[in-house]
């Protein structure tokens, strides 16, 4: 058996070598190597010699996935996949019940059939979420704060800045399952294939990345002003803003469609696209949906 432990140099506050490298000293007298997987440019080529005896391990965060989900969509992994946590939001890990202190544990039933998404005529897998509204702001932001210092983005300030001064709402059209929604001041409009988002956010607390049906929540936070929606943001972290359905709404569905009435960022596992004013979201039906909420 050979470990492939594929890292990403930028997880991990910029140790993702150093953590790879660490990550050996779990497999004494086994065979490890490490591979820079921003430098992969072919999977289909580096899967060549991969047998089904031996182990792929991602190395990195949220990103670090969904950037290997993507760049491996069309290709069958020919053996186990691992998956050893050392982002900064890590929602995949906490989603699944693991920690940061847990061993690399196997992800590949996880990687099957994944929902897709279709954002500016090109399609992307996506294994926790898609973002629009204040949550792709907070990733545009954070992603200029990165270029600019080494300092740890704090998300949470993002978002409470932009909830009072920078960031404003705007109206959406919202397709579930072919049935139309409209609203007003919409804030928040994720689809969720996870629990979790935004380092710990639950937008659709019953969402079940493994349930039969495969449906996708979509949690639309609208039609209040910033103050309101400034003292029941924080309530996202814990699930409660739900109680407030004058203001959230949730609808499950397999074929979800979001228009803003203008762009805004929008982010897929963390990673952002700007300027976009519509994503679709597809899941595979597997099974009968019950009625959205």
């Amino acid at each position: 058996m050979k470990h492939y432990i594929l890292y990403n140099p930028l997880s991990g506050k910029g140790n993702g070598a150093q953590e790879a490298e660490l990550l050996q000293l779990l497999y004494p007298g086994e065979t490890c190597e490490n591979y820079d997987m921003t430098a992969i440019d072919d999977y289909s080529a580096f899967f060549t010699d991969v047998t089904a005896d031996d182990n792929v391990i991602i190395c990195g965060g949220d990103g670090t996935l969904n950037r290997f989900i993507n760049d491996t969509a069309d290709i069958s992994l020919p053996c186990d996949v691992l998956y050893h946590a050392i982002g900064s939001g890590n929602d995949f890990l906490r989603d699944v019940g693991q920690t940061t202190e847990s061993a690399p544990f196997s992800i590949k039933q996880y990687l099957e059939d994944l929902p897709t998404v279709e954002v500016k005529g090109k399609t992307y897998r996506f294994l926790n979420n898609v973002g629009f509204g204040i949550d792709g702001y907070c990733c545009e932001v954070g992603d200029e704060q990165k270029n600019r210092s080494t300092k740890p983005v704090n998300y949470t300030a993002i978002a409470i800045k932009g909830l009072l001064f920078h960031f404003k709402p705007t109206g959406a059209t919202v397709t579930v399952d072919g049935v139309t929604h409209r609203y007003e001041k919409v804030w928040l409009a994720p689809t969720m294939k996870g629990r979790f988002y935004g380092g710990g956010m639950m937008p659709t607390p019953l969402q079940d990345r493994n349930a039969t049906d495969r449906s996708l929540s979509l949690m639309v936070l609208h039609g209040s002003g910033k103050l309101k929606t400034l003292v029941v943001f924080p309530s996202i972290f814990k699930g409660e803003h739900v109680k407030h359905n004058e203001m959230v709404a949730i609808h499950r569905g397999h074929d979800i469609c979001v228009r803003f009435d203008r762009p805004t960022a929008l982010q897929i596992d963390g990673e952002t696209i700007l300027n976009v004013s519509e994503y679709r979201a597809t899941a595979k039906v597997t099974a009968p949906l019950k009625p959205t909420v």
